[in-house]
């Protein structure tokens, strides 16, 4: 059975609008909403990304895509 996609996308207000398995294609979503404030989840819970106090996800996916990753990878792992 295949995994859930790992990146999800809420609006300002917090409702849970969708789900992505790469991180580009949150930020198109994100970027296409044009709503300061929408976020990009890892899971349910922790920002990986806030447009407008990150930056602006319409100016480039790649760049949201790089941040999202780079936080991701920067998180201590569990043991």
């Amino acid at each position: 059975m295949a995994a859930s996609p790992r990146y999800k996308v809420y609006s300002v207000e917090g409702k849970y609008l969708a789900s992505f398995k790469y991180a580009s294609d949150a930020a198109s979503l994100v970027g296409c909403r044009g709503t300061l404030g929408t976020t990009i989840r890892d899971g349910h819970s922790t920002v990986v990304w806030e447009d407008g106090k990150d930056g602006e996800a319409g100016d480039s996916y790649d760049r949201v895509a790089d941040v999202i990753h780079s936080r991701i990878s920067s998180r201590p792992q569990a043991q």
